[in-house]
């Protein structure tokens, strides 16, 4: 699953990006928060679980985007479907690197969406603009707020 950390709202609005680290695939390239979900865990456990592994955030709010991304993984010749999350944080919080990574960065969400690697991570950036973008998901607050 993806998970993108935010905060702010509106003008204020940033999202964070990590950059993979020497040791890992891809290395030297930006991402958000990416996880499989482990047996016995739901797609939101999983995705609160490598938030908090990967920058030691906890959200104040966590919405479903309503969106999943397939993804083939030749390797194994499997698809999987990629639920999508935006966790937002306090704007004073640390964020604390797993060793998957070397640098994290807030930046707005146009910058963002030019930094991240993935197709599938600038798409969905619009999607957190237009859901959440104004700081909740306003009229779908109750549909797509989890936590």
């Amino acid at each position: 699953m993806d998970t993108y950390a935010v905060r702010g709202a509106g003008r204020t609005l940033e999202i964070l990006a990590l950059r993979r680290g020497s040791n890992g695939r891809n290395p030297g390239s930006w991402e958000t928060v990416h996880g499989t979900i482990e047996p016995g865990e739901t797609p939101v456990q999983a995705s609160l679980r490598e938030l908090r592994e990967e920058t030691g955030l906890v959200p104040a709010k966590f919405y479903n985007l309503s969106r999943t991304e397939a993804f083939y993984q030749h390797k194994r010749d499997e698809v999987a479907l990629i639920p999508v999350f935006a966790a937002f944080v306090a704007p004073d919080v640390t964020v604390t690197l797993s060793p998957e990574h070397d640098r994290a960065e807030w930046l707005r969400p146009r910058d963002a969406a030019e930094r991240f690697a993935w197709p599938r991570e600038r798409r969905a950036v619009d999607d957190i603009l237009s859901i959440v973008g104004g700081g909740d998901a306003d009229l779908l607050e109750d549909v797509l707020r989890v936590s």
